[in-house]
């Protein structure tokens, strides 16, 4: 089983698609904190008639600013009214009036920014005037007009509200579906047949949802802000019991009676608070898409110990590397997932060693774990792990941290996606020397200038001016070389460092590695899973197999007698020893000149 198998088979599809973004979403405290608060408010209003005391509109001149007693558990108003009663009823009018400016907001932004993102062309310019129109307009001149005009209704005010807060809703799903309209899937959906409808409807809006839900919980407690402030200027009936209401009543009696506003203004902002919390927190969770399954104790899931595989061949204080009984798993919804089983192996300063292995054999992981770069939710224990002579297993990760780009350098597989397109090559040279080395700018640059024309790069200083996306891919390797070797580190680890560059690119990438290790004197740890790279560049090869090594050796041993089937599965994979292009035409010139010595006879080639 292989190391994504592994963690595939460990998560139940049934129960992963069951209210996933809602779980973690709840297993989040600040989640399950803020979406209790909201839900007990929903509460309140609802259940108002029976929560309320007295009837929120009963004045009684004899109680008038009592204080909060066993009658009135929070005092009475200036009319002698209960605060409480009208704190109960006035979460019936805030929900209320919140609902209906995000229902109108919904309405007037969603489907026209779905619409626009999709379909662009006239509609979207049209669609897009109308909502920078719309955010031009003054609000608050036409908040007071509606108020005016519909005798200050509550429920056309809360609508206008909604309507002023459709713009944000539509840019933001206008800009979702623009970014997901392009995709392959949307365009094997039209090929394949469905309409706009379908397609829109099944695969747009799914990307659709998680960002309008966020803005929701963000756009509701504006709208009760908006609603709370529009009450306290007046506007709206003031014999309903609201929030708003009761903080202007608490704002003119501030100096004799401050604790009139005390009341609506807490309930006022532990509600806001609530739906800011539960929108960011949410928020949160979207941007992560893998679950993280909760850690479970060890020993409830108890699980067999694989044996630990591979050999250690150099005293560990002379090794550039040495990892001994690695084990790396992560958590999962029946306990953990080991996904490299006590593994162990070292390489010698000058040494060039490959970890070979098909994908998921545990590769990345192992070399993750010496540059400590693996995922928060992987744990990984070792017996031991040296680094240029020393035992680094009992350094904290900011220690860890200080060895990248001094001791240990680093080369990623997929160049274009490792260079950040906001900095200029040259940026991105510069600083880590600066930050890590401690250098000048100035030295710093002509160190970065330096490397890049040891990697082959013409023009070093022009290349140092441009950006990720004006150069090609093999260049852009050769800048992740020349800034893994900018700090002169004794160890280089290079994870796939071929396998997204074409053919002739790969073999100049591969003899610029080779020149690079030999005269710096690197011990170079290379990841491939290719083993023509193997017989190409390295000394000694490790093979990997579902998180276990299976056979170690040199390379020119292993290629002519490999004891392992795996191995040699590998090796006639790699399709190194089939005959050339030459040695075919030598074979099909034979087969002719045989055919016409001898006609009638049969040449196999």
């Amino acid at each position: 089983m292989t190391v994504s198998a592994a963690l595939t088979d460990s998560v139940d599809p049934a129960a992963a698609r069951r209210g996933r973004l809602l779980w973690r979403f709840l297993r989040r405290p600040a989640g399950a904190i803020s979406l209790g608060v909201l839900a007990l408010i929903v509460l309140v209003a609802v259940l108002a008639p029976l929560l309320s005391p007295y009837d929120p509109t009963t004045i009684d001149l004899s109680s008038v600013k009592a204080p909060p007693s066993a009658t009135h558990l929070l005092g009475t108003d200036t009319q002698g009214r209960d605060i409480l009663s009208r704190l109960v009823w006035g979460t019936q009018q805030t929900l209320y009036g919140a609902l209906v400016a995000i229902v109108f907001a919904l309405l007037a932004g969603v489907p026209e920014g779905v619409l626009a993102g999709y379909f662009g062309g006239p509609f979207d310019r049209v669609a897009t005037w109308v909502s920078d129109a719309i955010q031009s307009v003054p609000g608050m001149i036409i908040l007071l007009i509606v108020a005016a005009g519909t005798g200050s209704d509550f429920t056309w005010i809360m609508a206008t509200i909604g309507v002023f807060m459709a713009p944000g809703y539509f840019r933001l799903t206008r800009a979702t579906v623009q970014s997901v309209r392009e995709e392959p899937y949307i365009a094997a959906a039209r090929v394949s047949g469905l309409g706009h409808l379908r397609i829109m409807s099944r695969h747009v809006l799914t990307a659709v949802y998680a960002p309008v839900i966020i803005q929701t919980a963000l756009a509701a407690g504006m709208a009760m802000g908006m609603q709370a402030g529009l009450q306290f200027l007046g506007i709206g009936s003031g014999d309903t019991p609201s929030w708003g209401a009761m903080m202007n009543e608490g704002f003119r009696n501030m100096l004799s009676n401050p604790i009139l506003l005390l009341w609506p203004s807490l309930a006022l902002g532990i509600t806001i608070a609530a739906l800011a919390v539960a929108g960011s927190t949410l928020a949160d969770v979207v941007s992560v898409r893998t679950e993280i399954p909760r850690r479970r104790r060890r020993a409830a899931v108890p699980a067999p110990v694989a044996a630990s595989t591979g050999t250690i061949r150099h005293a560990a204080a002379a090794a550039a590397v040495q990892i001994a009984d690695l084990r790396v798993s992560y958590p999962a919804r029946d306990g953990e997932v080991e996904v490299v089983h006590g593994i162990s192996l070292d390489v010698a300063a000058g040494e060039v060693v490959g970890i070979v292995g098909e994908s998921g054999s545990g590769k990345s992981q192992t070399v993750f774990s010496v540059l400590g770069l693996l995922p928060p939710a992987a744990r990984s224990e070792v017996g031991a792990l040296w680094i240029d002579g020393r035992d680094v297993s009992g350094m904290t990760p900011a220690q860890r941290r200080r060895l990248l780009g001094r001791t240990i350098g680093y080369i990623p597989q997929e160049p274009m996606s490792n260079l950040d397109p906001n900095y200029t090559i040259g940026h991105q040279l510069i600083e880590p020397l600066r930050s890590v080395s401690g250098l000048s700018r100035d030295v710093a640059r002509r160190r970065a200038i330096e490397v890049l024309t040891r990697v082959g790069i013409p023009e070093p200083e022009r290349v140092m001016r441009l950006r990720a996306h004006e150069v090609s891919g093999g260049m852009a390797q050769r800048v992740l070389i020349a800034g893994a070797i900018a700090g002169k580190p004794s160890v280089l680890v290079a994870d796939e460092p071929t396998t997204a560059l074409d053919v002739t690119v790969q073999a100049e990438v591969l003899e610029l590695l080779r020149e690079l290790q030999a005269e710096y004197g690197m011990a170079l740890l290379i990841v491939t899973h290719n083993f023509g790279v193997v017989a190409d560049i390295c000394d000694r090869v490790v093979v990997m197999k579902d998180g276990s090594v299976v056979e170690t050796g040199g390379v020119d041993e292993l290629f002519a007698a490999p004891a392992e089937p795996y191995t040699r599965e590998l090796i006639a994979a790699s399709l190194d020893a089939a005959e050339g292009r030459a040695a075919l035409d030598a074979a099909y010139a034979a087969s002719r000149e045989g055919a016409t010595v001898a006609p009638g006879r049969t040449v196999t080639a």
